[in-house]
């Protein structure tokens, strides 16, 4: 990637903070209301409830600014796809494997295409994540929702002995699998960057054949084929890149993870970086870049993972306190 953000550029460049996100305030706000009634969360992609011999686990998410995509072109068929897929790989990342989904529509109007699009969309992705859907609610807020929202709840069970340790450990390889595009996360960056001098109905430039909006709306991937390998190789802990880009894999611990050989960044991201005139830094910190899993596992046991899927070693890692990517260290 090229940083677009230098000195004397006649372009603003642009951040996720001044797009009105900030990431680290949100993290705040979600550490104070975790604070206000006492949780306590078992792994940092998923609550766990003891049931015995095994876990019950929960996972919450929606589909963020994309809907405004969606609702810009008038196509909802795929964003059902990712509300199960921010979801489940949530899951997955803890080791879990998701059998039960309930999702939340709030609209300000009853609409039947909308709902039977978003509902083709919700279809696709449990098939794809081999779940039942138990339920879900519709609720008609006109006073609150100005358009609509989409959000849901993913239940999973894991033996007690399946549940990742959740903390990579030094000597451990890191083993990426690869991202469909943008998935649901930095919409409003990326939304803000391509609007500048375009429409979303504008032929994407790296592929005419599509338009930016479609493009922006290629469904996020749902991993959750990677769970039985991932526990028969050993996996450590994993991480599912999504808001806040790679500085998701601090969430395997306080550990130094050195990406030497990462996965290629797939066109869309840099077109939104040349469009907002976004610094590298800024589209790693918020992201998946071409990678939208990573896995922490022993060096000897490496081979068998990726063997067994479509991933490939991309890292090591070591003692500290960093992510080093493309040249760059966060943390």
């Amino acid at each position: 990637m090229t940083d677009h953000a230098d000195e004397g550029s006649d372009t603003e460049g642009l951040t996720y903070a001044d797009t009105g996100v900030d990431i680290a305030a949100s993290e705040d706000a979600t550490a104070a209301l975790l604070e206000a009634f006492g949780s306590d969360l078992t792994t940092e992609y998923a609550g766990l409830l003891d049931i015995g011999d095994r876990y019950l686990a929960l996972a919450t998410d929606g589909v963020g600014t994309k809907l405004l995509v969606a609702e810009a072109i008038e196509d909802f068929s795929t964003i059902g796809i990712d509300c199960i897929a921010m979801n489940v790989n949530d899951l997955v990342a803890a080791g879990v494997e998701p059998v039960a989904f309930v999702d939340y529509l709030a609209v300000d109007e009853p609409d039947d295409a909308l709902t039977n699009e978003i509902g083709e969309g919700l279809a696709v992705g449990l098939e794809q994540a081999d779940l039942t859907l138990l339920g879900g609610e519709t609720a008609v807020m006109p006073e609150v929702v100005s358009g609509f929202d989409l959000a849901g709840t993913c239940a999973g069970l894991a033996p007690k002995d399946a549940i990742f340790e959740g903390e990579a450990k030094v000597g451990d390889v890191l083993v990426g699998f690869h991202s469909d595009g943008i998935h649901s996360n930095g919409l409003t960056l990326a939304r803000e960057a391509v609007t500048r001098e375009h429409e979303y109905a504008d032929p994407f430039p790296p592929n005419p054949e599509v338009s930016i909006g479609e493009e922006l709306l290629r469904p996020t991937r749902i991993y959750t084929d990677l769970l039985e390998p991932m526990r028969t190789h050993g996996v450590h802990a994993a991480a599912h890149i999504t808001g806040g880009g790679w500085t998701n894999l601090s969430r395997m611990g306080e550990r130094r993870y050195v990406i030497d050989d990462p996965l290629p960044a797939q066109p869309v991201f840099g077109f939104v970086q040349a469009e907002g005139d976004v610094s590298d830094e800024e589209m790693h910190r918020t992201f998946n870049m071409g990678t939208g899993f990573v896995a922490a596992v022993p060096e000897d046991r490496a081979d068998g993972l990726v063997d067994a899927t479509d991933g490939r070693v991309i890292g090591r890692v070591e003692d500290g306190d960093s992510v080093e990517i493309r040249g760059l260290t966060l943390s």
